[in-house]
């Protein structure tokens, strides 16, 4: 069964210590990674550990900053909301919450909505990996013609490959970076795409770094080698790739 990382969003001790027994006595299907008293708090540590569920006091402050959620780069966490009040399950399905739990928390309650948020992310995965498979056909369709299938966050994107400058492991997720200055987010790791992006002007230079050598404007020696691009960005190059690395571009 999938562990589930959490944060709570929330200033009541008692919600706080209500969810940090359920965690402890459920450390098998989740992990509370922290806890915060207000959402805007809570924006760099979510950004940084990107929960997948987030236990959520609807207050008035809190609502008002939900906007903030739009910043993340990633799949947005799945909500359980927490009140006193009930009329705030309504704020739940405006807000498109997977539960909505009134306080005092009841364990039993919380199990179950705890295995709504496994199933809705056991469901999203399913639907990941059939959109992965379609971007596999697209991309073998598609690698003698110059352009590469995409998975972003909400969408699949056709691009050209020699318009990407290049490949940023960010997690188990890929940046990419364009030669217009746009950059598109995958839900795929930066090894699968090296393994994709045979061609012959791509090089991983680094294992957080797959680059395209057409788009280098030169390369610097200073504490390191580095290849600086077309935008101005600077990478460095792993020492135990650097031989490798000037062999590959003929220097």
């Amino acid at each position: 069964m999938k562990l589930i990382k959490a944060l709570l969003v929330d200033d009541d001790l008692d919600a706080i210590q209500q969810i940090k027994k359920f965690g402890e006595e459920n450390a098998v299907i989740i992990s509370v990674c922290g806890y915060s008293n207000t959402l805007q708090e809570s924006i760099g540590f979510i950004k940084e550990a990107k929960p997948e569920l987030i236990f959520f006091n609807p207050s008035i402050e809190n609502l008002a900053h939900f906007n903030l959620l739009k910043e993340l780069d990633f799949n947005i966490p799945k909500f359980i909301f927490i009140s006193k009040d009930e009329k705030d399950a309504f704020q739940a399905f405006k807000h498109n919450a997977i539960d909505f739990l009134k306080k005092p928390l009841d364990f039993n309650d919380l199990i179950v909505s705890l295995y709504k948020v496994i199933k809705n992310i056991e469901m999203e995965i399913s639907f990941q990996d059939q959109k992965l498979n379609q971007i596999n056909s697209i991309n073998s369709t598609n690698q003698n013609n110059g352009f590469l299938a995409i998975s972003s966050t909400d969408k699949i994107e056709l691009i050209k490959v020699d318009d990407i400058v290049f490949c940023r492991a960010d997690g188990k997720y890929t940046e990419f970076v364009l030669s217009n200055g746009t950059k598109i987010l995958s839900s795929k790791n930066l090894g699968e795409y090296n393994n994709v992006l045979t061609y012959n002007y791509f090089f991983r230079i680094h294992h957080s770094y797959v680059i395209n050598i057409k788009h280098i404007s030169k390369i610097t020696k200073k504490d390191g080698l580095y290849c600086e691009f077309t935008n101005g960005v600077a990478l460095p190059i792993a020492k135990r790739r650097q031989e490798e690395f000037i062999k590959f571009i003929k220097l």
